[in-house]
C-alpha cells in the first residue's frame, strides 16, 4: 500500500520537494495510517510534515486523551506538533450551521493558519474510498448532478487526499500489519450525524441486499463523473470567454445572442461560472436559482430583473445579460456646482476639470472621448453637474431641435437602471453634455466660436471613460 500511495502522490503531483504539509491527525486509524504513509513517501520526496490536531471540545476527557496521544506520537516520530481547542457546537449554533460543518470550518481554519506561519504549503487529510462513497450517497439523496457525483478529488486547492483511493478495509489491514497504535473516537460508532448513519446503517444495508461492492462501484462512478465534469468545465469556460462582453469585480455582462445559441445545460453552467467569478464561491445558490436565471436570460424582455441570494441580481438589457452585485439604493437626486479647475463632487465616482481655452488651442478633430469642447459664449450662467429630472429635454449634437432625455436614452438603449446615475453637465437653462454619450448641439464649437470651454471627465475607479 505504501507504494500505491506514493504513486498516487507522484501521479497527481500532490506533494513537491520542499513543500510544507500539514497533516490533520485525530489519532484514529485513517489519520494515523495517512501519517505513516506520508513518512514513507518522505523517503522519496523531500518535504516537511507538520502534525496538527483539533480538539473539538465535545468528548471531554476522551478528547483530551486523544490530543495527548497525538502529541506523544508526533514527539516519538520527531515531528512538529500543533494543536488547538475549539467549541464546535457553540460555533455551529452561533453561525446557524450544522455541528459537522462547524467542525470542518474550524479545522481547516486552524490548518490554514499554520500554513500561513510557514509561508504556505498543503493540507493532507485522511479521506478514503469509503468516505467518497458516503459523500456520493449523501449528495444523491439531497439531489445532485455530474459535478456532485464527482465527489472529492485527490487535490482541491491547498487540500490533498493521498489515500482517497484506499478502502477502509485496506487501511485497517495496514494498521494491523504495521502495529500502528491508534485511538477510537466513540462518536464515529454512533448514528448521531447524517454521515454516521450512512456509514453505519445505509452502506451495510446496500452491501447485504443489493451490491456487496458498493464502495468500489461508487468510486468508479466518481472517477467517470470527474472526467465528464472536467470536460464540461473546460467547454463552459471556452464558451464563456466567447460571450462575455465585460467583467468587473461587481458586474459581468454577457452577449445575449451568444448565450441564447447555447444548449440549456451549458447556459446553466455559464451562470454558475459567472456567479463563482463574481463572488469567489458558489454557496447559497440552488438549482432553482440557476434555472430561474437561465429562463430569464432565454425569454425575458429588456428591463426584467431577478433578485438572488448574496445580494446578486440578474437582469436583461437590450443586447446584454447582466449578473451583478447589487445593493438597493434610493434614487437620490444630486446637483453640484462646477468651478474652473478641478472638481471632485462629493459622493460621486468621477471628477471634472474645466478651463477656458482659445479657439486656436484646440483641434476640432480631437477624438479624446472624455474631453469635450463647448462654445463658452453660449453658456448661460453657472455650470453644474446633476442627474436627470422629470421633464428634462436635450438637443443632441447633429440633430435639429430637442427631444425628451428619456427618449434619447431609449434610442441609445441605455439600461433603465443606469439612467439615474449618468452625470449631466448643465448651465442655468440647458443640458450641455450627457456625459459618456453626447454633447448639446446648441453649445457646439463652430467657426464663429471665439472662446472655448473645455471639460475633462474622469472616472475615479479606473473604468473606461469612453463616449458611447
Amino acid at each position: 500500500m505504501e507504494e500505491k500511495v506514493l504513486r498516487t502522490i507522484k501521479d497527481n503531483r500532490l506533494i513537491q520537494d520542499k513543500d510544507n504539509v500539514v497533516v490533520g491527525v485525530s489519532g484514529g486509524p485513517d489519520s494515523m495510517a495517512l501519517l505513516y504513509l506520508l513518512l514513507h513517501a518522505q523517503k522519496h520526496i523531500d518535504f516537511n510534515i507538520l502534525v496538527a490536531h483539533v480538539n473539538h471540545g465535545v468528548r471531554g476527557e476522551e478528547a483530551d486523551a486523544d490530543e495527548l496521544f497525538v502529541k506523544r506520537k508526533a514527539q516519538e516520530l520527531g515531528l512538529p506538533f500543533l494543536s488547538t481547542r475549539v467549541d464546535m457546537e457553540a460555533y455551529g449554533d452561533r453561525h446557524k450551521i450544522s455541528h459537522e460543518e462547524a467542525g470542518r470550518k474550524l479545522r481547516y481554519g486552524f490548518f490554514r493558519n499554520i500554513l500561513k506561519s510557514y509561508q504556505g504549503g498543503k493540507i493532507a487529510v485522511a479521506h478514503n474510498m469509503n468516505d467518497q462513497a458516503e459523500t456520493l450517497l449523501m449528495r444523491i439523496m439531497r439531489g445532485t448532478g455530474i459535478d456532485g457525483l464527482s465527489g472529492m478529488k485527490f487535490k482541491s486547492g491547498d487540500i490533498i487526499r493521498p489515500i482517497l483511493n484506499i478502502t477502509r478495509q485496506e487501511i485497517e489491514a495496514y494498521i494491523e500489519d504495521n502495529k500502528i497504535e491508534t485511538v477510537l473516537d466513540r462518536t464515529n460508532l454512533m448514528p448521531i450525524y447524517t454521515r454516521n448513519k450512512v456509514r453505519l446503517e445505509l452502506i451495510p444495508y446496500i452491501e447485504d441486499n443489493f451490491n456487496p461492492n458498493i464502495i468500489e462501484t461508487l468510486w468508479r462512478l466518481s472517477q467517470t463523473s470527474q472526467t465528464d465534469s472536467e470536460f464540461l468545465r473546460k467547454y463552459t469556460e471556452e464558451r464563456y470567454s466567447e460571450i462575455v462582453k465585460s467583467e468587473g469585480t461587481r458586474q459581468l455582462v454577457l452577449d445575449a445572442a451568444g448565450f441564447k445559441d447555447l444548449a440549456l445545460g451549458i447556459q446553466q453552467r455559464i451562470i454558475i461560472f459567472a456567479l463563482t467569478r463574481l463572488l469567489g464561491q458558489y454557496k447559497g445558490f440552488g438549482e432553482q436559482h440557476i434555472s430561474a436565471v437561465a429562463e430569464l436570460f432565454r425569454t425575458a424582455s429588456t428591463g426584467k430583473v431577478l433578485h438572488l441570494p448574496n445580494n446578486i441580481r440578474a437582469r436583461v438589457t437590450y443586447d446584454s445579460l447582466i449578473v451583478e452585485v447589487f445593493e438597493e439604493e434610493a434614487k437620490k437626486p444630486f446637483i453640484y456646482d462646477l468651478t474652473m479647475g478641478y472638481n471632485y463632487p462629493c459622493g460621486l465616482n468621477y471628477s471634472f476639470y474645466t478651463r477656458i481655452v482659445d479657439i486656436d488651442e484646440i483641434s476640432l478633430n480631437d477624438k479624446l472621448p472624455n474631453i469635450k469642447y463647448f462654445d463658452y459664449d453660449r453658456i448661460k450662467g453657472k455650470l453644474s453637474v446633476r442627474n436627470r429630472r422629470a421633464g428634462d429635454r436635450f438637443a443632441p449634437y447633429g440633430m435639429e431641435g430637442s427631444k425628451k432625455l428619456k427618449d434619447f436614452f431609449i434610442d441609445l438603449k441605455v439600461p433603465r437602471e443606469e439612467r439615474d446615475r449618468i452625470p449631466l453637465i448643465v448651465d442655468e437653462e440647458n443640458i450641455i453634455w450627457v456625459v459618456g454619450y453626447r454633447i448639446s448641439d446648441l453649445h457646439k464649437v463652430t467657426k464663429k466660436t471665439k472662446k472655448v470651454l473645455m471639460i475633462e471627465y474622469r472616472r475615479l475607479d479606473g473604468e473606461d471613460n469612453h463616449e458611447r
